[in-house]
């Protein structure tokens, strides 16, 4: 798996429009969750170790809200949604109708929120690899965990193990039209090792 890295420009483009199709699944579920018209940029995809992730997410120390589900069935390995603080409050906001800024801290409502709109964003991901790859894929019960971005990402790699630590990341940003503002997300793949060879042979184009 060495070459991971090396996916030519082509099965780049073929991931990144499953992520895309992903995305825009995503979008229109939080559309409905939100009763608001949301468009979404297009997604920038990235293959690395899980270690040099958080660079990519921004500031290490930054405070984010992880969902993290597992992923079963024909591929297996598990999901991260990542979003900055401020937006996962801004999320908040929106998911449960309060006003703008309301939310200042994760209660027990919010968190169960935020497990929800994770649950469905994820499971729409996971439904366009479902499609791609011809395979059943489906998302476990959500958890949340609220802390550093090096910090969730260093407590998930010690739970992958050594041969989990490649990562498709996908950068996402979620823009609410009336309100013309914009809540940036990272959804991350983190495949087992027969699952990351499965994805890895269905994007090998000739």
């Amino acid at each position: 798996m060495d070459d991971i890295r090396d996916l030519k420009e082509l099965q780049l483009d073929a991931l990144k429009e499953v992520e895309n199709i992903g995305a825009g699944h995503a979008a229109t579920a939080l559309s409905q969750m939100t009763n608001r018209r949301i468009m979404i940029s297009v997604p920038k995809i990235a293959v690395s170790r899980l270690e040099d992730v958080a660079e990519q997410l921004g500031d290490p120390d930054e405070v984010v809200a992880a969902i993290l589900l597992h992923m079963l069935g024909d591929l297996t390995g598990r999901t991260l949604l990542v979003f900055p603080e401020k937006a996962a409050k801004r999320l908040c906001d929106l998911l449960l109708g309060k006003a703008i800024g309301a939310t200042e801290s994760f209660g027990p409502l919010e968190q169960s929120s935020l497990k929800e709109a994770g649950n469905i964003l994820c499971g729409a991901y996971m439904n366009a690899l479902s499609s791609f790859m011809g395979m059943m894929l489906l998302p476990s019960v959500p958890s949340l965990v609220i802390d550093l971005s090096s910090a969730v990402l260093t407590s998930a790699y010690l739970n992958f193990g050594s041969d989990r630590d490649y990562v498709f990341c996908v950068e996402t940003q979620f823009m609410f039209v009336t309100e013309d503002e914009t809540l940036r997300g990272h959804f991350l793949l983190v495949p087992d090792f027969a699952s990351l060879r499965a994805i890895l042979q269905a994007v090998r184009l000739t």
